[in-house]
């Protein structure tokens, strides 16, 4: 199974994911704010600002720290991604 780094240590299974987008639109927004209220939002920015939110299969919502371009290069990499370095962590 490939895992990715969202930031943080944190990992996620990459054939869990659907799709990546950007938290500034209403829509995003509402589905961020419906994953809260039915507790299926994991937050994994370590109180940082959310610049990705991660849609998966079981309709999980994950926000990360991590810029959406560099989540879509560690998914799209032939190598895990883990152990790569990000400057924005």
């Amino acid at each position: 199974m490939k895992f990715v780094n969202v930031g943080f240590g944190n990992l996620i299974a990459a054939t869990r994911v659907i799709a990546l987008a950007s938290p500034e639109s209403a829509p995003i927004k509402r589905l961020v704010s419906e994953a809260k209220e039915a507790g299926r939002a994991i937050d994994v920015t370590c109180g940082r600002r959310t610049r990705t939110v991660i849609v998966t299969d079981s309709d999980h919502v994950i926000l990360s720290a991590i810029q959406t371009e560099t989540i879509a290069n560690r998914l799209g990499s032939p190598e895990d991604g883990s152990t790569e370095e990000d400057p924005e962590e």
